[in-house]
């Protein structure tokens, strides 16, 4: 079965060009030409991915990427004129998964949204990769997409669910943030890394002092890593 997108842009000319190029990639597009009817779609559709602009009438691209996030994981990549290294920021923070600026090339548009469906789907052509990894008192499901804390299933949000299970995949290893920003979010960033401290300090929030067998370290001066405590006794 064909992926599901849906395309919230405003000018028409672009979102028929997404159109027509997504449909011959064997992809289904739905259309919407504000924020208000992006969210009605959204809904209806279930699409397994949305390309969304930020500067959209009724309703902006920040707002309907909050709706998004307040009652999905699908994933979301901005699609926008605005390159500034500011907004690319927010997008990240509040829940984007990839930022491609306009003009943009239509091959790169839709080797982007392979990626990111890659990094949500199965396990992502990975030959078998464990999805789900279990800890003391810390079980991350990627599969189910749910994180459990000391027995209880924690909401998170997409971005800080992959980082952790990105980290915890390969215990005590280090990684630069550029390396997390490439490998998590999956594109070439350019700019301010501080996405990665703020979704740490997120993550550390919902586990700190949850067991005293594992945690989220920062190395300073390099990057982070969890920190399994029985793998640096061994």
């Amino acid at each position: 079965m064909s992926e599901k997108v849906l395309v919230v842009e405003d000018d028409f000319n672009i979102a028929e060009l997404l159109r027509l190029y997504l449909e011959r990639e064997s992809f289904q597009v739905t259309i919407a030409h504000d924020g208000e009817r992006g969210i009605v779609e959204f809904e209806r559709q279930a699409p397994d991915i949305v390309l969304l602009d930020i500067m959209l009438p009724k309703l902006d691209g920040w707002g309907v990427l909050r709706k998004i996030r307040a009652q999905s994981k699908t994933p979301v990549i901005m699609l926008t004129a605005k390159g500034e290294t500011f907004d690319k920021v927010s997008g990240l923070e509040m829940g984007a998964d990839d930022y491609i600026v306009k003009p943009f090339d239509m091959k790169e548009v839709v080797a982007r949204i392979r990626a990111v469906l890659r990094r949500y789907g199965g396990d992502g052509g990975g030959g078998g990769v464990k999805r789900r990894l279990v800890f003391d008192k810390l079980i991350i499901d990627m599969d189910s997409f749910v994180l459990t804390v000391d027995g209880k299933s924690v909401d998170i949000p997409p971005k800080e669910m992959e980082l952790l299970y990105h980290l915890a995949l390969s215990p005590n290893r280090v990684y630069t943030r550029n390396q997390l920003l490439d490998e998590v979010w999956g594109f070439d960033y350019f700019g301010d890394s501080r996405t990665v401290d703020v979704h740490i300090k997120r993550l550390r929030e919902k586990l700190e002092n949850v067991s005293d067998e594992w945690s989220l370290k920062t190395v300073w001066g390099v990057g982070y890593k969890f920190e399994l405590k029985d793998q640096l006794e061994s």
